[in-house]
């Protein structure tokens, strides 16, 4: 029984490295357009506008800026997230006084979710503070908060760590769990009822490309809409904090309201969506087909 759990275990921490690296593949550009909006709103006009910008004032590889720690940081969350997603719906059949092998309702794999992502989030915070101060290191020289932007990871990496300490890779922590908690309940709920909806009766094991793809979309969709401003002020701690001391969740919360509007909180949502449909589609299918292969 214990060697059944570990193969498991790895089982599922296998496809979620490839479910997180089809994510990174697809949703990148998309990605970096949501952080530069998010950061700095006025600077655009809009997704199209942020393109344009970007490809002209850095060229195409501008859009892949921070690809690295994007696949790190996707690769580990998702790799912790679904192995822990194994571990967590057997606590919650415990929970619920069911046979482990019991299939669980959406409703119960949704809270089972809920639970992975915050093991998730203590491995996706300071790779993805590194994704999001490399995507946005232009916005940064061009606004006049910092002079000198880096360029590489690992010179990111090194400034954090003379500025901040290795604490430093935490700015942000309890927005990403605010954002993970909730969100992964929307995401996996959304997934399970989608595939629930085009299973009609037959098992989902049974569902084929198309509808993992729509689920996966369907998923990813329902988690943006729900904790989007969290994420947004959660990009702006990760990525102000490089120009100095920032305040924490509720300060920069009530700031951006005070001072922008309710409706900034929102900036970058059009290639969130676009992002989260494909993105989600392709790290669900990924998952599914590599688990099954495994298995």
């Amino acid at each position: 029984m214990r060697i059944n759990s570990a193969l498991q275990a790895a089982i599922d921490l296998t496809a979620g490295a490839a479910g997180g690296t089809a994510c990174v593949v697809t949703g990148q550009p998309f990605d970096t357009a949501k952080v530069k909006m998010q950061t700095f709103p006025n600077m655009y006009k809009g997704i199209v506008d942020c393109f344009v910008k970007t490809y002209k004032q850095v060229g195409f590889r501008g859009f892949y800026k921070g690809t690295t720690p994007a696949l790190v940081a996707n690769i580990a969350e998702n790799s912790v997230l679904f192995m822990c997603y194994g571990f967590c719906q057997q606590i919650v059949r415990r929970i619920v006084g069911v046979d482990r092998k019991t299939k669980l309702s959406d409703l119960q794999n949704a809270a089972a979710g809920s639970f992975a992502s915050a093991f998730a989030t203590l491995v996706l915070c300071p790779t993805e503070l590194v994704k999001c101060r490399l995507q946005a290191m232009h916005e940064m020289q061009l606004s006049g908060k910092i002079i000198q932007g880096h360029k590489t990871v690992w010179s990111v990496v090194k400034g954090v760590i003379q500025k901040d300490g290795p604490l430093g890779f935490y700015r942000g922590l309890s927005s990403t769990l605010l954002r993970e908690v909730p969100g992964y309940f929307f995401f996996f709920g959304g997934y399970e009822l989608s595939r629930t909806f085009f299973a009609s009766g037959r098992s989902k094991d049974e569902l084929g490309p198309i509808p993992l793809l729509l689920s996966g979309g369907f998923g990813g969709s329902c988690l943006w809409i729900a904790v989007y401003p969290v994420d947004c002020v959660k990009s702006r701690i990760q990525v102000l904090s490089m120009a100095g001391k920032q305040a924490g969740f509720m300060g920069t919360f009530i700031t951006v309201v005070r001072t922008e509007g309710v409706l900034a909180l929102y900036s970058g949502l059009k290639p969130t969506m676009i992002r989260a449909f494909l993105a989600n589609g392709a790290l669900f299918l990924a998952y599914e087909y590599s688990r099954k292969l495994m298995m």
